[in-house]
């Protein structure tokens, strides 16, 4: 029997080339390996997306993105947070067992914090409860799937430490194990994708390439991208270029090698660079944004795609809290 992963993907805006390289495709493959769960965080998206019209719309142009990049619900288990409420029957249970003490060193909550004082606000300005408790839903998003494995970065690390911490203590007080201990998979080759200005691609620092953008859009966006001073005629260097470091991301040694050899050679000019980008760019993503397009153009189906998900996933949901709820003496 294969063992189960995790990977939960929050709707907060819209999916962009670092997403792809550093979040999807990784996601996707362990799928090969492991018996698959996804699902879309909107719960979690609540605690800073408040508008309703812009967090629905943004569920589905997330989902139509994993689906569009190659996620098969044939093949694994994909449903929307929102659609289990057992997750959220399951976190109200782990809250009995979980310390204020361990939600007070959380490290969004501490970041929150920080950045009261720092300001001479009140420590808890701004924190809501979804907040403050945010890692007790993500471990009861975990533990309720029985998962083995959350891939994740290392600064995501203390997340799965804190569902183990939490599924231990229940565990340990019924003197059985009643929960699945997860672990984490550090995604130690995750590629950290270079944005427009140099810097790690985010969305906070307004300096991403968009996933899904008409091409028009695409091409202008590419010919943002920051270079230095050198003329054309000067050789340039391949390895310290973003332009190239994004190329490596969409193109097999042969290409690679070629235009590293006109970078050194000399000759060629920054904007001839990126027009090299854009077309290996626009390569790849094209038949993926024309997939995404035929499924964003039909709602319905997208949704039921989300339901059926759902309707798999539930009754392991249930078998979860059904075992807790008898250890626990309330069944």
């Amino acid at each position: 029997m294969k063992k189960i992963s995790l990977t939960g993907i929050k709707p907060t805006g819209d999916l962009h080339i670092g997403n792809y390289f550093g979040a999807i495709r990784p996601a996707l493959e362990l799928a090969k390996e492991y018996d698959a769960r996804y699902f879309i965080a909107d719960y979690h998206a609540l605690n800073t997306m408040k508008k309703p019209e812009e967090l629905n719309s943004t569920i589905r142009h997330v989902a139509a993105g994993w689906l569009a990049s190659g996620l098969d619900p044939e093949k694994v288990i994909f449903y929307r947070q929102s659609s289990i409420p057992e997750t959220f029957e399951l976190t109200t249970m782990l809250m009995a067992f979980t310390s204020k003490g361990l939600m007070n060193r959380a490290h969004a909550y501490k970041a929150a914090v920080q950045e009261n004082s720092e300001k001479g606000d009140d420590t808890d300005a701004g924190v809501n409860m979804g907040l403050f408790t945010y890692p007790v839903l993500m471990a009861a998003d975990i533990i309720i799937f029985d998962s083995d494995v959350v891939p994740v970065g290392k600064d995501q690390v203390q997340h799965i430490e804190m569902a183990q911490d939490i599924a231990q203590s229940v565990n340990a007080n019924y003197g059985k194990q009643v929960l699945k201990i997860p672990q984490a998979a550090v995604q130690e080759s995750v590629a950290v994708v270079p944005g427009l200005d140099g810097r790690k691609m985010s969305k906070s620092y307004g300096n991403t390439i968009p996933l899904f953008a008409p091409e028009k859009t695409l091409h202008k966006t590419i010919m943002r991208i920051v270079t230095n001073s050198q003329s054309l005629e000067e050789p340039k260097d391949p390895d310290t270029c973003q332009i190239f470091q994004l190329y490596k991301l969409f193109t097999q040694a042969e290409e690679q090698d070629a235009l590293a050899k006109r970078y050194r050679a000399g000759g060629m000019g920054w904007g001839e660079a990126k027009e090299e980008l854009f077309r290996v760019v626009n390569r790849t993503i094209a038949p993926i944004k024309e997939q995404y397009d035929a499924i964003m153009a039909d709602i319905p189906a997208l949704d039921k795609i989300l339901e059926q998900g759902a309707q798999k996933a539930r009754p392991i949901a249930a078998a979860t809290v059904n075992r807790f709820r008898k250890a626990a003496g309330i069944d």
